[in-house]
């Protein structure tokens, strides 16, 4: 993960990641091949954003296979079970993963300007089944 984009351009360490990855607080999901690890995600469930999708990584050599779709569309079934909006930030130099996302029914909320590093923003996407008090009524 941290030898590839877009976390070298926002300087994530081999510690800060694993800081992430081994968090209790968090919940990681892998799809595994012959390989090894072929993709991840990791999902926060906690606060006002229950349901941010933190990390979505595919390694570099299944881009492009369909595993980030099934990891986005598999992470929004398990976020609409207790939230009724997932959540999703992206860079904005990461063209290719902001298509993705919008492609996927993911829309653009706000823009977190140079959040993580000089020069680049964070675009916020959200995908919503409606509004948190609907949500607790059907529940």
């Amino acid at each position: 993960m941290v030898e590839s984009e877009p976390w070298i351009t926002l300087g994530l360490t081999r510690d800060m990641a694993q800081k992430v990855l081994t968090d209790p607080a968090r919940e990681q999901y892998a799809i595994r091949d012959a390989a090894g690890v072929a993709a991840f995600t990791v999902l926060d469930m906690r606060g006002l954003l229950a349901g941010y999708i933190q990390i979505l990584c595919v390694r570099p050599d299944r881009r492009g296979s369909g595993l980030g779709s099934i990891l986005v569309r598999w992470a929004e079934t398990r976020i609409f079970r207790d939230s009724p909006n997932a959540f999703i930030c992206v860079s904005s130099f990461n063209a290719g993963a902001r298509r993705l996302y919008e492609r996927l029914g993911f829309e653009p909320v706000g823009v977190l300007r140079e959040l993580i590093v000089p020069g680049y923003d964070e675009l916020l996407l959200r995908k919503t089944r409606g509004p948190w008090s609907e949500f607790r009524q059907t529940r």
